[in-house]
């Protein structure tokens, strides 16, 4: 057995303040965790025994760590779901075909639909204890996060640059390697982006996974979520403001201690044969590349790592033709019956559903409500990229620009925009503004920013050398745009098109219906439809207005979204 290097190293390694803050700062955040994990090893007998929330600001800081390990632990789940089902989307026709649409279909599914299918499985999971609740919360928040992200890495590896592809063959890597060397390292910057963008949008929906109204039962976590809620319900400004400002300076830690470092340390991915000029910079990524332990932590497990690479390559194979596409025309047609099948035999229980529970006036009456959220959605879209799309590529062409920046840009983005719906209702109220048009506005505040995000992510992807080339030959004003920009970001923005479009969707269940105190203003759309079916216990509706709202996602990414990826993989790949 190959011997660690450790105790050699640490002979000859010189430990200085850098590596004194790195184990402080480490053993508090083993410390935090530890903590607040323990809130979750509670008894929980609803309605006998269950939390309560105080809106002391005192208990704020505990309630917003609580809410931020929920967020952190959804997003490490999403990255493992987005690496394994993106890639096999990715390589595998067959598994395209159902992988791909289901995604759509999964994607369509609002959080709420979620939550009242999930919450009282996973209580049942835990009798008597908190972790019940605190697994229905996590999931929620993981299906606000997972689409986004895995939407950006499958497109990502769809518009790898085929002469790299064709490297790892000629190079007889194995799948394995394939992935961790090319494919991984190419949709670091994309993926990076749409998981701070799908972080902020977490946040959006803490508060309906932790203050949980489903099916006539109310269930409530502790955390900064059910604080604005209860604030919300006793009218209180003073409490809300108080979460505000809370909510600000996590979001500011957030992006100062975890995603500035990851932007940092992703810059090193870009496929360019010059530099990139003016990288990203973050003291924390410093002061980790100035600290001894890191690397030798690295060197110690290095061995471990190998092992483990030589494994999965053995077990992953050589890169070569997949099984699925070596098939017989037999076996595909076969296959097609099968998918074919199990369509028509949902096809079937949804007739009888609709014909037998709800009928056909209710389910006309959910698809005119449709209609009307899929107008503000559009409206919304096109909005968003007028006003998103030049500053995201300003942004991410200027590295100077997104330092000072970024951290504005996070806030706006991370901020739960429904944190201040109640001020929005208030001003609604007073100002005699229709919801039919105060909630377009709102649902802009929760989606808008996938457009924002992948605009940078796209723009940071042009390889410098294509900049400076445009700069030689004098290419500006419309034609830079038309020659450059948009072939260079459409994949990105198209990326950023259908996840904004999906999360306007999901914002309008909670931007068509709003309250403050004992006022509620109910706007005519699909949202507020499923909101009240939600609320009322009402089964037949929940799942007719979910239905109807993955009919109409669908049916747009099908009819528009999957023709602009294929022409973004066919045209515009750099």
């Amino acid at each position: 057995m190959k011997p660690l290097p450790l105790p050699e190293a640490l002979r000859r390694a010189s430990f200085g303040l850098p590596d004194l803050v790195v184990i402080l700062g480490v053993l508090t955040l083993l410390g935090l965790i530890a903590h607040l994990g323990s809130g979750a090893m509670v008894s929980f007998r609803p309605p006998d025994v269950s939390p309560s929330i105080s809106l002391d600001p005192r208990n704020l800081p505990e309630y917003a760590g609580r809410s931020t390990l929920r967020m952190f632990i959804a997003l490490g789940c999403s990255t493992l779901f987005t690496l394994i089902y993106g890639s096999i989307a990715a390589h595998n026709r067959r598994a395209e075909r159902l992988l791909v649409p289901l995604l759509d279909i999964l994607q369509s599914v609002p959080v709420l639909g979620f939550l009242s299918i999930t919450v009282t499985g996973f209580i049942a999971l835990f009798p008597g204890s908190l972790l019940g609740l605190e697994a229905a919360s996590i999931f929620a928040i993981f299906t606000s996060q997972v689409w986004n992200m895995t939407f950006s890495f499958y497109q990502s590896l769809r518009t790898v640059p085929k002469e790299l592809i064709e490297a790892t063959t000629l190079y007889r890597l194995s799948r394995w390697q394939r992935f961790t060397r090319l494919e991984v390292p190419s949709a670091a910057i994309p993926l990076l982006w749409n998981a701070m963008m799908s972080f902020g949008g977490g946040w959006f929906f803490v508060a309906a996974s932790e203050a949980i109204s489903v099916l006539n039962q109310d269930y409530t976590l502790p955390g900064i979520g059910s604080y604005v809620a209860a604030a919300v319900g006793a009218q209180d400004l003073a409490a809300l403001g108080w979460a505000i400002a809370t909510m600000v300076v996590v979001i500011l830690l957030v992006d100062q201690l975890f995603w500035r470092p990851l932007v940092a340390w992703s810059d090193k991915f870009r496929l360019e044969q010059s530099s990139s000029g003016d990288a990203p910079k973050s003291w924390v990524y410093n002061l980790l590349t100035t600290a001894h332990i890191p690397s030798l932590l690295a060197q110690a497990f290095k061995p471990a790592l190998e092992a483990l690479d030589r494994l999965m390559s053995r077990l992953l194979g050589q890169v070569g033709v997949d099984p699925a596409e070596m098939e017989s025309p037999r076996d595909d047609r076969l296959y097609n019956l099968v998918l074919l099948l199990g369509i028509g035999a949902l096809l079937t229980w949804l007739v009888h559903f609709v014909l037998v529970t709800v009928g056909i006036t209710e389910v006309a009456t959910a698809f005119r409500l449709g209609i009307f959220t899929l107008l503000r959605v559009t409206l919304l879209l096109l909005i968003a990229t007028l006003i998103w799309t030049p500053i995201g590529v300003a942004i991410g062409f200027h590295p100077r620009l997104a330092r000072l920046l970024q951290p504005l840009v996070q806030l706006l983005a991370s901020f739960p925009a429904n944190f201040i719906f109640p001020f929005a209702t208030v001003f609604f109220i007073r100002s005699h503004v229709s919801i039919d048009w105060g909630s377009i506005l709102l649902m802009a505040l929760g989606a808008q920013w996938y457009i924002l995000f992948n605009s940078i992510a796209g723009a940071q992807t042009i390889p410098s050398d294509l900049l400076e080339m445009a700069d030689d030959v004098g290419l500006s004003g419309v034609q830079r745009w038309r020659k450059l920009i948009i072939p260079g970001i459409f994949s990105a923005w198209v990326t950023g098109g259908v996840t904004a479009s999906g999360g306007a969707w999901n914002a309008s269940i909670v931007s068509e219906v709003v309250s403050w105190g004992g006022t509620t203003l109910t706007a005519n759309g699909l949202g507020a439809y499923i909101a009240q079916a939600t609320t009322a216990g009402d089964w037949p509706r929940i799942a007719l207005g979910i239905g109807m709202m993955s009919v109409f996602v669908v049916g747009i990414n099908r009819l528009l979204w999957r023709p602009l990826y294929d022409l973004a993989e066919r045209k515009y790949q750099l």
